[in-house]
Parts: C-alpha cells; sequence; structure tokens
C-alpha cells in the first residue's frame, strides 16, 4: 500500500453504514462519516468499479462535514460484483439521487476523481441545482482519445506493461484491444474472465503513481470490479456523447469548482483537466509538479484536504 499522506484527517470509522437495493438487480453498500449536522458531501470513487477505501473518508474535516460515501454498482460491497448489466451513468446518476433523498440533503458538495470526476460532472450536468461546487481530481472526460490514450498510450511510458498486457491476447485481436479484453472479462466463464480482470488491473495498477510503490496485496474483488466496469463503460463511451461533458459544462458553471491535477499522469493525462478548466472560466486549476495519477501522492492529497477546508470556510475556492 502507499504510504498515507500526512495532510489527512485522522482515520475514522463510519456514523451508520447499510445497504440499498436499487433494482431487482443490484443493491448498493453506503456509508456516512463526519458530522450529522455538517456541510453534505457525496463522495464519488474511481474506477468505475474501484470501489471505496477507508482513506477516502480522510480528505474531510469530521466536524465540519456530514460525508455520504458509497460503492457504485458492481464494485467494493456493493452486490453482485462486477455486474455490468443495468450499469449505466444514468443509473449511477440515479442511484446518487436516491441517496440523497434518502438522506434528506438538499444541496451537497460533490467530489469525485478520475472515474469519479467522470461521474460528478455527468451527475451536476443532469442535476446542477443539488450541487454546491465540485472538487475534482484526475480529470476523465471518457473520450475516445482518452480511451485509445488509456489502451495503447501505455506502450510510449510504459512499454514493458504494455508488453505484458497485449501477450494473452491473439494476433488477430490486437488491432482491438479493448475488444479482446471485453470479450473475454464480460463473458460467463471464470476460467476465462479472471485472468483477464488480474491482467487488466495489473496493466492500470502499476501506472497509477508517478513513483515505485510497494506492491498491493491483490484484491479479487478490486481486479473484478475494474476489469469488468471499466471496460464496459470504456466500451460504450460512459453512455454519453464524446465530449459531452465538456460541451454542457455550461449547465453547472456558476457553481465553485476547483481540478487537482497530477503534471505526470499517465492514466489520465493533463489535456483533458485543461480542457475542462478553460471550457469552465470560474474554475480553480491545481497543477500538482511532482505528482502521478493518485489520490493518495502527497502533493495531491495536500492539495484535496486543502481544497475542502478551503470551502468549508469560504463556500468556494480561491
Amino acid at each position: 500500500m502507499p504510504v498515507t499522506p500526512p495532510s489527512l484527517f485522522p482515520p475514522i470509522q463510519p456514523l451508520r453504514h447499510g445497504m440499498l437495493a436499487v433494482d431487482e438487480l443490484h443493491t448498493i453498500y453506503w456509508e456516512e462519516v463526519g458530522n450529522p449536522d455538517g456541510i453534505p458531501v457525496v463522495f464519488l470513487h474511481g474506477g468505475p468499479g474501484a470501489g471505496l477505501s477507508p482513506q477516502h473518508r480522510r480528505f474531510f474535516d469530521p466536524h465540519t462535514y456530514r460525508v455520504i460515501l458509497f460503492d457504485q454498482r458492481g464494485a467494493g460491497k456493493s452486490t453482485p460484483l462486477g455486474e455490468w448489466r443495468n450499469n449505466t451513468t444514468q443509473l449511477l446518476i440515479e442511484d446518487i439521487e436516491r441517496l440523497r433523498v434518502k438522506f434528506g440533503i438538499d444541496k451537497w458538495l460533490v467530489f469525485g476523481g478520475s472515474w469519479g470526476s467522470t461521474l460528478a460532472l455527468a451527475y451536476g450536468e443532469a442535476h446542477p441545482e443539488r450541487c454546491l461546487g465540485f472538487v475534482l481530481r484526475g480529470i476523465f472526460l471518457c473520450t475516445r482519445a482518452e480511451v485509445d490514450w488509456f489502451i495503447n498510450g501505455a506502450q510510449w511510458f510504459h512499454p514493458e506493461l504494455y508488453e505484458e498486457f497485449v501477450a494473452p491476447i491473439p494476433l488477430q485481436e490486437r488491432h482491438d484491444l479493448l475488444g479482446a479484453y471485453a470479450r473475454r472479462l464480460l463473458c460467463h466463464d471464470p476460467d476465462v474472465y479472471w485472468p483477464a480482470a488480474r491482467a487488466w488491473s495489473r496493466f492500470e495498477g502499476r501506472r497509477v503513481f508517478l513513483l515505485p510503490q510497494p506492491e498491493e496485496v491483490a484484491s479479487d474483488t478490486l481486479d473484478l470490479g475494474v476489469g469488468r466496469l471499466e471496460s464496459h463503460y470504456m466500451l460504450n463511451g460512459a453512455f454519453v456523447d464524446d465530449d459531452q461533458l465538456v460541451r454542457d459544462v455550461g449547465r453547472i458553471a456558476h457553481l465553485p469548482a476547483i481540478i487537482v491535477q497530477g503534471r505526470y499522469d499517465v492514466i489520465c493525462p493533463p489535456l483533458s483537466a485543461w480542457r475542462l478548466h478553460a471550457a469552465w472560466p470560474g474554475s480553480k486549476l491545481a497543477m500538482i509538479p511532482d505528482a502521478g495519477h493518485g489520490a493518495l501522492e502527497a502533493g495531491i492529497a495536500r492539495a484535496l484536504v486543502a481544497a475542502t477546508e478551503q470551502f468549508k470556510r469560504l463556500g468556494r475556492f480561491e
């Protein structure tokens, strides 16, 4: 596990947690952390499919914030794990609204990184009247260009990882690696999908941090959730039109936002953050000069905590 940055708040346990059935197939795990009378926040994890970590609770002052966190469909403790059916951006937006109503929240701060930034933008553009503002990290807009970079751009910086990723795929399928992996990941044969899930998760996980980190303990939950759901959402362009999230940013441009981006992020390169910032004149961009993609890299974690601290004082970002 990466070293925990000292800037995070101390570990904290949820006030309460539970499961919420959102349709006949999916049940999602949720937890509430902090001050029940505090500033409401919804935390949107990455992946899709990566699920929550106890570290995610620690970006917020528990005396000031009321934080609602949940495992999205198919991720973490939500069931069924890795389920891609009935799993679209629009349905995840409906789940966020169900949680908002369940907790009696009128408006909340929306906090999301990586895929969580994608979902935060999609949710905000669908329900701007329910948002206080946005803290976004490692921007991913799920455009065709970004998906191609995620799959094929890796070879420019990590040729050894790319070679390992490509190796299990027959030569005749290598012209479409995303399709080849999706066929394996989304099949029903565990002898086929498990090796593909582990290969996909390793391919991404080893590129997250700027500097090498100790090897994570293998996690079947993470591997299956990330492998299946990332391939599913990338194959479908996140179920939005190409570049829709930038095109529709005017719907939330009146709201305060900060974008925290690692300069050397090779998962979600800085161009996407720059394009979003340019389309959102009131947004603030914090480009972290010595960081990659990981939320727990020291500079990124420090900037995220600084953002939540500033919002609690001012209700905006400067």
